[in-house]
């Protein structure tokens, strides 16, 4: 895999020509800049931005601006490759605060280890309605310790309005919900993209995240996309690296208007 046409290819798909994540958003372009505009309870930010030295505090602000306007908290998703160097440092000069750095990770699909199976006692479910939603919102709480309230609608908004845009499955061991993920697709694109792999901490360990990776890969595979884009947190990176995946760059969520 070349790996600087790769990430050029995923800069010109998934960021700066992205698609709304949900029936009720939209993607705007202004100046050198795109953002990303929902509801209060989906994800409002700024996907991509082509700017300088010389204008990109003004933008910041302008973003500022106009998601305050909205009365919407929102994120600026930075990538290590963005321009100008110092943006992260004016970012946060603006008042937004940087959450934990992840790795951006792709793999080819038919690059990827796709027969990995859960252990035994476990079983993947694929989820289709409200009750499975609520599994995969139950395992996120406890895996990431944070209110999975946006993630409920998001699911429950995708699988309602536009149910090909998303795979989501949750691990059960007997009725309890251990661990869960989900899929992301973008059509016209070649990236599927992976998501929220959690395990609830009395689970890990057990080869249920490989197992999840493997699942989503070979739905993927069978829709015809070539790449897995994940970002990967420093847990789970060592676990894609064994799975095929290839560290690209770095991204970091810079959130403004956090309570």
């Amino acid at each position: 895999m070349d790996h600087s046409a790769v990430l050029a290819l995923f800069d010109r798909d998934m960021r700066e020509g992205a698609s709304p994540y949900s029936p009720d958003a939209v993607v705007e372009r202004v100046g050198g800049v795109v953002r990303h505009v929902d509801s209060e309870q989906g994800w409002n930010g700024v996907l991509w931005s082509d700017l300088t030295d010389e204008d990109a505090d003004e933008a910041i602000a302008a973003q500022v601006r106009h998601f305050t306007a909205l009365g919407r908290e929102f994120e600026w998703k930075l990538y290590g490759h963005d321009r100008p160097h110092d943006l992260g440092r004016r970012l946060r000069a603006a008042g937004f605060t940087p959450e934990p750095e992840e790795t951006l990770m792709i793999a080819e699909v038919g690059g990827a280890e796709l027969d990995a199976e859960p252990p035994p006692g476990v079983e993947l479910r694929l989820v289709t309605d409200r009750a499975g939603v609520d599994l995969v919102v139950d395992v996120h709480e406890q895996a990431f310790g944070t209110d999975g309230s946006r993630l409920r609608h998001q699911l429950l908004a995708q699988l309602s309005g536009d149910p090909d845009t998303v795979v989501a499955v949750v691990a059960v061991a007997g009725d309890v919900p251990v661990s869960s993920a989900r899929m992301e697709f973008t059509p016209g694109t070649r990236f599927a993209g992976l998501w929220g792999g959690g395990t609830v901490e009395a689970w890990r360990g057990r080869g249920i995240y490989r197992a999840l990776v493997a699942y989503r890969a070979r739905v993927a595979a069978d829709r015809g996309y070539r790449y897995l884009q994940v970002d990967a947190s420093d847990q789970s990176r060592p676990i894609l690296q064994r799975l095929g995946f290839a560290p690209l760059t770095t991204t970091t969520p810079y959130v403004y208007g956090a309570s």
